[in-house]
């Protein structure tokens, strides 16, 4: 099973994220006008916490039923368990918590420095481009969550033969 290129996976996921922010608008409007949101801060952290939820079984579903989602089916990209066969929902789960790695460190340390300005913006972009270097020092070229997770990208473009 060929890994994608680390440029093809990329862009799935800036693609992935043009197509969320469709999903989040909506949640985020379902949400604020459910429970009648008036005010940005009112209820803040309950809609940071359905937004999470939404985005993972977004992700998990999408994972655990044909290991594509939208975008990954666009560049022929499949989540598969690293025995070949589909995902389950705990590794789906797994490889979705593992995935925020790829922020979350940037964010905390920036936020441990007291970064302002340019550097709010710089520490989190390190953080990225050291999580997306990885790859180099796995041998099948697999990201750190997915060999964590148990789980591994196929790239599902036939190979053309060179004559």
């Amino acid at each position: 099973m060929p890994t994608p290129s680390l440029r093809r996976r990329l862009c799935s996921m800036l693609y992935e994220s043009m197509l969320l922010f469709g999903v989040l608008f909506i949640s985020a409007w379902l949400f604020s006008t459910l429970l009648q949101q008036r005010h940005a801060l009112y209820l803040r952290h309950a809609l940071e916490s359905w937004l999470f939820i939404v985005l993972g079984l977004y992700f998990i579903w999408f994972w655990t039923h044909g290991g594509q989602t939208l975008a990954m089916k666009t560049w022929r990209i499949r989540v598969v368990g690293n025995d070949g066969l589909p995902v389950s929902t705990l590794r789906a789960l797994a490889r979705f918590l593992l995935s925020w790695l790829w922020f979350i460190p940037g964010l905390a340390l920036a936020w441990a420095l007291g970064a302002q300005n340019w550097m709010l913006i710089w520490v989190p972009v390190a953080n990225i481009i050291v999580w997306a270097g990885l790859i180099y020092l796995d041998p099948q070229r697999q990201f750190a969550h997915d060999r964590i997770a148990g789980t591994r990208i196929i790239d599902l473009n036939p190979r053309k033969k060179k004559q």
